[in-house]
C-alpha cells in the first residue's frame, strides 16, 4: 500500500471522483446535470493530485490507485480456453 499520506488522499479523491461520475451518468436524463453534481468532487481531485505532486505523473498516480484499490485475485484452478 501506499505510504505517502498526500498520494493515497489524492488516490482516494479519484476513486470518490470515479463513483461520481458513474453515479451521476447512470440517473435519467443523460449527462445534462453532471457538469453540475460533478464540480465539486473534479474539484477535490485536481487539489488532491496537485498537493501530491502527481499532476501529470500518471504512472506513478495510478500505481497509487491500484495500490489503495482491493482488486480480487483471480480464483486458482480456473480452466482456460
Amino acid at each position: 500500500m501506499a505510504d505517502d499520506t498526500a498520494e493515497v488522499t489524492a488516490a482516494q479523491a479519484y476513486r470518490r471522483l470515479v463513483r461520481s461520475v458513474q453515479a451521476a451518468l447512470a440517473e435519467p436524463g443523460g449527462s445534462g446535470p453532471a457538469a453540475a453534481v460533478l464540480a465539486g468532487p473534479l474539484a477535490d481531485a485536481d487539489r488532491a493530485l496537485a498537493a501530491a505532486g502527481l499532476a501529470g505523473n500518471e504512472p506513478r498516480f495510478f500505481a497509487v490507485v491500484r495500490s489503495v484499490t482491493a482488486i480480487p485475485a483471480p480464483a486458482s484452478g480456473t480452466a482456460s480456453t
